[in-house]
Formats: C-alpha cells, structure tokens, sequence
C-alpha cells in the first residue's frame, strides 16, 4: 500500500477544509502542505493523521499554515444549537460558554439568544 493510499483519509480531509492541499511522496515520506482556515482545522487533520500512523508517526510531514490566527474556529450556527453545545464541541466543556459569548459580544447581547446562520468567533481553548 502506497502511503498516498494509507492517508488518504488525511489528505481528503484537508482537502474538504481548504483548497489547495497538495501531497507528495518522496523519499519513503509523504509530505502534506497547505493553507487551512482555522487552528482547529488544523488540528482536525493531524488527529486523522495520528489516528492513521499513530502518535510516532514517520512516515509522514505535514507542513499546514493556518489563515486566520485571531480566532480557534468560525462557527456556523445550525438549528438545535445554543453557546453551550457549542462550547462543549470545541472547548471540551459547556462551562465555557461565556467564552464564546464574550467573544461575540460585537454580534450578541445575550448568551442565550443566538440565531441560525450566525458565524460565531470561538476564542482559544485556555
């Protein structure tokens, strides 16, 4: 099995992210580089990665820049979601909330009132 074949969940992710993705093999590595959106689009593709080669991983680099580094993720609100949910999906605990409140507060006046198809900003898990 070529290793293009054995991360090519990997590389389809981050192609699903950002265009632009290019892969190569050479010399018994393949070398994955790009541009993707956000932090935790980034850290998206290395947990496939990791999942595919493991923690010690050789046989494959990848060279990911991030776009936008004010902010850990962009997030689209959809329909059954509210900064609790939210926060638990990005900052591992619906506790936080108030961090993805306070971090909007230039398009939310109440945490608990958030719209379908707001684009929320969503501060750096810390």
């Amino acid at each position: 099995m070529s290793l293009s074949d054995k991360y090519r969940a990997a590389v389809d992710l981050a192609n699903q992210l950002c265009k632009g993705i290019t892969s190569k093999e050479e010399g018994g590595v393949l070398k994955l580089s790009g541009t993707v959106n956000t932090q935790y689009e980034k850290n998206l593709v290395w947990d496939k990665i990791k999942s595919i080669g493991g923690e010690a991983h050789t046989d494959i680099s990848a060279d990911l820049k991030v776009a936008n580094s004010a902010y850990f993720h962009l997030h689209k609100v959809v329909k059954g979601e509210n900064l609790s949910v939210i926060a638990k999906k990005y900052l591992g605990n619906a506790n936080k909330y108030m961090d993805i409140f306070n971090a909007n507060k230039d398009i939310l006046k109440n945490p608990d009132l958030i719209q379908i198809g707001q684009e929320l900003k969503i501060p750096f898990p810390g």
